[in-house]
């Protein structure tokens, strides 16, 4: 035996001992049959009891929850992480999503694009129309970067229809509040990159077209809840930034002098409670009693990974969605609440997994969050993804194996190791002495490790395949199947009875409605099943 068999002979077995040490056992009942056909006829039963007791109530309030990049993949990395941060093996355990009675998926090709962007696919789940890659707010018929296709081909968002039956409503983010999916809510452009207007180029402002940040002041200037980042958008050019003033790059970037914080403040009615906030401490002590209007910009652009947060001084994503909806829930009217967990996105684009589905965890809990704090009989709550990404895990693992880690053992062809965790393409890919990088003394739980990838490119990519769509409350059933993405925004409003179908809110059609299915009533029935079984 040569000594570089020997080397790897001597490798290959530290990585199976490392992971027989962290190996979890799965518990003793999963050995016994009737653990399962219990819990199949349990399942059973509550399907048939769904069936007969459907919640066609009207939503007095929408919450759309989108994963940026949540892939049904990393839904499922998601739900084995999250069960192994609490000493589980991790398969068995469940998402909050997991436990929504209903469930579909989404097309999301863009109307000019096989694998989509954020842009066109927030249009569609909001504005209910599909559209190009890069656009936001507009219809097909304007072509990305063109201001003069633009007039008269904007589209209304779920956000405005809101607005307009007289409901509250809300944006809170993890990335900058002018993103492609906060942006759909509120602004039409023919570029989802026009942040500010130092970021137009001058024909276009010639033309008329006006930047998003503008337009998240201008267009619908009484939305009551904004949270997230993007403070360099509001600002004129050269203004230090209040947290780092000595960071040029977080400097005020307008061109046309506005301070539009300032302005959204002024813009008010009278005898309305308006606040400004730029850090977590100055969002937590406000008094959602006493405040009507917030804004919160926590960052010159996006927000910090949930990972890196407590290092700075930006508020979870479950912490603003806290604030918001109990500031949203004072209007008898009801509310529409867009969240967006914006960095799963960026943690995937930078093959940075670990970063990706600590995200993935934090919108899970801010799901249960927001389940606590709202009723499922007159709350229609969604779960979705904008699109997908080349990210996968494999590599036959045994049960329990670390979602971050090593498979036990080592590639057949270059004897090398390798992880559960791979992206189809992205900054991963590396070359060493003409062949795979050997990992076997990284740190691949870092959380910026990059997983390894099968073509170079400095940013993974999107992928094409269809999303999954959970949902719970009013009228959730219409959420099945396989639907193109611009159906999602119809349910809700058609749950609601706001935008273009209302007439089954008239007063005869409400009379039948059904007795309204909670969420509550289901694990009280499931309980009971368990119980006699």
């Amino acid at each position: 035996m040569t000594s570089g068999e020997k080397t790897l002979k001597c490798l290959f077995l530290f990585l199976l001992l490392k992971v027989a040490l962290t190996k979890v056992s799965f518990p003793d009942q999963e050995k016994n049959p009737k653990y399962w056909r219990d819990q199949a006829q349990a399942s059973l039963k509550t399907a048939l009891y769904l069936q007969d007791h459907l919640n066609t109530n009207v939503a007095k309030n929408i919450i759309l929850f989108i994963g940026d990049g949540m892939s049904v993949a990393t839904v499922t990395a998601a739900r084995i992480l999250k069960g192994q941060l609490n000493g589980k093996p991790g398969e068995e355990t469940q998402l909050e999503m997991d436990k929504f009675p209903y469930m579909a998926l989404s097309k999301t090709y863009n109307t000019d694009a096989q694998v989509p962007d954020s842009a066109g696919t927030a249009t569609a789940y909001l504005c209910g129309v599909k559209a190009n890659a890069g656009t936001v707010g507009v219809s097909a018929a304007a072509l990305q970067g063109q201001c003069y296709t633009m007039r008269g081909n904007e589209v209304d968002s779920i956000l405005n229809w809101a607005k307009q039956a007289g409901k509250s409503a809300g944006l809170v983010t993890t990335t900058r509040v002018t993103h492609a999916t906060p942006s759909a809510a509120y602004a039409h452009s023919v570029d989802r990159s026009w942040y500010s207007d130092n970021d137009m180029p001058p024909e276009a402002i010639q033309q008329g077209c006006k930047d998003i940040a503008w337009q998240l002041v201008k267009n619908i200037p009484d939305i009551e809840v904004i949270l997230g980042g993007g403070r360099k958008y509001m600002y004129p050019r050269n203004t230090p930034d209040v947290e780092y003033p000595w960071d040029w790059h977080a400097n005020g970037t307008r061109l046309d002098g506005l301070n539009l914080t300032k302005i959204w403040m002024e813009n008010k009615p009278r005898g309305q409670v308006a606040r400004y906030v730029w850090n977590r401490n100055q969002l937590l002590a406000l008094d959602p009693r006493k405040v009507d209007y917030v804004l919160g910009l926590f960052e010159p652009a996006d927000m910090k990974f949930e990972q890196e947060r407590k290092r700075s001084t930006d508020p979870s994503l479950s912490e603003m969605v806290q604030v918001a909806i109990q500031i949203l829930q004072k209007n008898p009217k009801g509310f529409f609440l867009l969240v967006e967990a914006g960095r799963i996105d960026h943690g995937h684009h930078a093959s940075m997994a670990s970063q990706a589905l600590h995200e993935t965890v934090e919108l899970d809990k801010t799901i249960a969050l927001a389940s606590r704090a709202t009723r499922e009989d007159d709350t229609l709550t969604v779960v979705t993804a904008d699109h997908s990404h080349v990210f996968t895990f494999g590599g036959y693992t045994p049960r329990g194996n670390p979602m971050l880690g090593l498979v036990p053992g080592l590639s057949d062809i270059d004897f090398k190791p390798f992880t559960s965790i791979v992206y189809g393409n992205g900054p991963g890919f590396e070359l060493v002495d003409g062949g795979r990088q050997n990992i076997s003394f990284i740190d691949v739980f870092d959380m910026n490790y990059q997983a390894q990838s099968a073509v170079p490119l400095q940013s993974e990519t999107h992928s094409g395949e269809d999303v999954a769509i959970f949902a719970k409350g009013p009228l959730a059933h219409l959420l099945h199947g396989v639907h193109e993405q611009n159906y999602i925004p119809h349910v809700m409003a058609y749950a609601a009875c706001i935008g273009q179908n209302k007439d089954h809110c008239k007063p005869d059609a409400a009379s039948n409605v059904s007795r309204p299915f909670t969420f509550n009533s289901t694990l009280l029935y499931i309980l009971s099943v368990l119980s006699w079984l």
